[in-house]
């Protein structure tokens, strides 16, 4: 079993002539995932990497004979919410979205819609979704050769707000025989559509996930969240955490943003010393360098048996 991603996952990518977006879908190809379609507005007839490209959401839909399960959005941010709302509509139930600067009020609109519809957004400002030898989604990992070497098969789930960090992470545990159930960065920006806790209910059923990884910033209140949602449903899945920018304590960095958007602390439960605080209250150790998190998931694993 995995998170969001199966073997039989098929997605399209929403923007797919732009430059990042042909080698995102080189990439997701080269891994063995099911790109089955792409959309860029007056390209139709085209071709990316043998993947067809339509004008539209419902003339790919139209053409395939079915609703493919996800879209990877990589369009400009002044027309990302068009696209999200197209595929949305059109019944899409996962939506990745790599855009980033996009205007807050947007990304509000375009989360409450999936709502409305039983969809699901990862991001914006994110790279994406992947099931170690299954399928990614997006550009986590990079080209396919280098996703191999970071990413394995194995009881861990990754939840990152850094794309890069995701990846890191992954490797680090790899490195160490922790191979991954599913990873997903979730995305820098201060709104996003899948939070921690939002997530967590996922990894709580997947039975093949024994542990999570977390790694988080200072600014906003994802951590608390995951906090109480831990106590509050007394989960079975010990949790480890990295908390980046310790440094943003300090008087001289107070209200400065740094790497994320989302990184801007607005008052002290934004700091990471007030995130450490709750995240260790809730049982979640929080270590202070990444080669210490293979470490503690063992530990966290063995007190579990």
């Amino acid at each position: 079993m995995s998170v969001l991603l199966s073997e039989d996952f098929t997605f399209i990518v929403q923007g797919i002539t732009g430059r990042e977006a042909v080698n995102l879908t080189r990439e997701c190809l080269d891994y063995g995932s099911k790109v089955v379609g792409g959309v860029t507005p007056g390209r139709k007839g085209r071709e990316v990497h043998g993947v067809p490209v339509f004008d539209t959401v419902e003339q790919v839909t139209e053409a395939l004979g079915y609703v493919p399960d996800g879209s990877v959005v990589t369009v400009p941010p002044a027309f990302t919410k068009d696209a999200v709302f197209e595929a949305i509509v059109r019944g899409v139930k996962l939506v990745v979205i790599v855009t980033e600067r996009i205007p807050r009020r947007d990304v509000a609109e375009m989360v409450e819609l999936a709502d409305r519809y039983g969809a699901r957004i990862i991001g914006p400002n994110c790279l994406g979704v992947i099931v170690p030898e299954v399928c990614k989604m997006g550009g986590i990992g990079g080209p396919a050769k280098d996703a191999a070497k970071a990413y394995t098969p194995g009881a861990i789930g990754v939840m990152s707000r850094s794309g890069g960090m995701t990846t890191e992470i992954s490797s680090t545990l790899t490195a160490a025989g922790l191979g991954q159930s599913t990873a997903i960065s979730i995305g820098g920006d201060a709104i996003i559509g899948s939070t921690y806790a939002e997530l967590m209910p996922l990894f709580e059923a997947d039975e093949q996930t024994e542990g999570i990884v977390i790694y988080t910033e200072p600014g906003g209140r994802m951590e608390a969240q995951l906090s109480e949602w831990v106590k509050e449903n007394d989960s079975r899945l010990p949790i480890v955490a990295f908390m980046a920018g310790r440094f943003m304590d300090s008087e001289e960095m107070k209200g400065m943003s740094f790497g994320h958007a989302g990184t801007i602390v607005e008052g002290k439960e934004d700091t990471a010393t007030e995130k450490i605080a709750r995240l260790e209250a809730a049982g979640i150790p929080v270590v202070e360098r990444i080669d210490e998190i293979p470490d503690a998931v063992k530990d966290k694993l063995g007190a579990k048996v």
